[in-house]
């Protein structure tokens, strides 16, 4: 069966575009914005099922800003020979800053996925990071029961690991009653870490927009880092709550373009 596969990367100095890559099914969409510039990855295949490999890229420097995000929600489907796999690595160099903000990833019945985020900061870098997994489509009546889901989420500063998140979600965890300790009824899940000298002056303004109705989350600070995690058994509200916490942990720059449509 035909394979998808690609990479796409942007790299930038300061404010200007430095480098622009793309292969295959991964395109690097730059959007004309005011402020901070963005870079919008697409996988133009339309889904991720077995053997598809996706890479998306950025590299800063020189004091850069960039806000990462993705077109729309990145969709698993089912994979009856094997994972599919994404790669996802950012480099943030002296000065710069990073929001990775990529939208849902929707996990389809009998799905297998293997995803890594790593993102490399220098000593005084910054980045904002967002994961969200949603299990299946409440409006469609579909219900997840069979899945193979890997993610790991990495941040380094200066080469040392300061989060490290691996997350595993398969049938067994579904079947055996796991379920409830950790998702309960949820169908909807992300953890937002921001990550940055004094980091954790921002838990006390992200606790107090952790209000959503129908959303469940938590949020500590510590080591420079704040990170919230949220639950909702749906997508909608979980959005819905992810917006607000991006408008106070962006100290109320507007969300991406792709995330207002």
């Amino acid at each position: 069966m035909q394979r998808s596969k690609g990479a796409a990367m942007a790299a930038f100095d300061g404010t200007r575009l430095r480098g622009l890559r793309q292969s295959g099914s991964a395109k690097a969409i730059l959007p004309r914005v005011a402020g901070v510039p963005e870079v919008v990855f697409l996988n133009t295949s339309g889904g991720l099922t077995s053997g598809d490999r996706l890479e998306y890229v950025t590299e800063t420097r020189n004091g850069a800003h960039l806000v990462a995000t993705t077109q729309a929600a990145e969709r698993a489907y089912r994979a009856d020979q094997g994972r599919a796999e994404v790669q996802v690595r950012h480099k943030v160099g002296a000065g710069c800053w990073l929001d990775w903000l990529p939208q849902e990833t929707i996990l389809f019945d009998r799905s297998k996925l293997l995803r890594e985020t790593v993102i490399e900061l220098a000593p005084d870098a910054g980045c904002l990071m967002l994961e969200a997994v949603l299990l299946g489509r409440v409006a469609m009546g579909e219900r997840v029961r069979d899945l193979d889901f890997f993610d790991m989420r990495r941040i380094e500063r200066a080469g040392k690991p300061v989060f490290i998140e691996p997350f595993l979600l398969n049938s067994d965890i579904l079947a055996q009653g796991a379920r409830a300790a950790i998702l309960g009824d949820a169908r909807a899940m992300a953890t937002l870490v921001l990550c940055t000298p004094g980091g954790e002056d921002a838990l006390e303004p992200a606790r107090a927009v952790l209000d959503e109705p129908g959303v469940i989350g938590a949020a500590s600070g510590f080591d420079g880092k704040c990170i919230i995690r949220l639950l909702a058994r749906d997508g909608w509200p979980l959005r819905r709550q992810i917006l607000r916490l991006m408008e106070r942990l962006r100290r109320g720059q507007a969300a991406p373009r792709v995330w207002q449509l």
